[in-house]
């Protein structure tokens, strides 16, 4: 069993900056690979970004964010983050932490646990 708490989010205007963090319990951190969804109001849950289990060598990225968000995970303080900058209005949404055992999966029903979700507002 594996239980995420996400912090972090807030309200920014557009063009700054916020990074979330996911604290994860137990001790198989390391096995499982991590990332984030997005859902905003009258949009399916959407992929953001993942990064792989382990050392977390392999990231990947939803178009709209590469070159703007950051994933990065700490296997010492069972943490995953996600730095964001140079946000957008549309990137307005409760983001979730999630947590796949092995490979990461970009489709939300595969997922294996979820985080209670943080909300990101950004202003124009």
């Amino acid at each position: 069993q594996v239980q995420l708490v996400e912090s972090g989010g807030g309200l920014v205007q557009a063009g700054g900056s916020l990074t979330l963090s996911c604290a994860a319990s137990g001790r198989t951190f390391g096995a499982y690979a991590m990332g984030w969804f997005r859902s905003a109001p009258g949009r399916e849950r959407e992929f953001v970004a993942s990064i792989s289990s382990g050392s977390g060598g392999t990231t990947y990225y939803l178009e709209f964010v590469k070159g703007r968000f950051t994933i990065s995970r700490d296997n010492v303080k069972n943490t995953v983050y996600l730095q964001m900058n140079s946000l957008k209005p549309d990137d307005t949404a409760v983001y979730y932490c999630a947590a796949d055992y092995g490979s990461f999966s970009q489709s939300p029903e595969y997922i294996d646990y979820w985080g209670q979700g943080t909300q990101v507002t950004v202003s124009s």
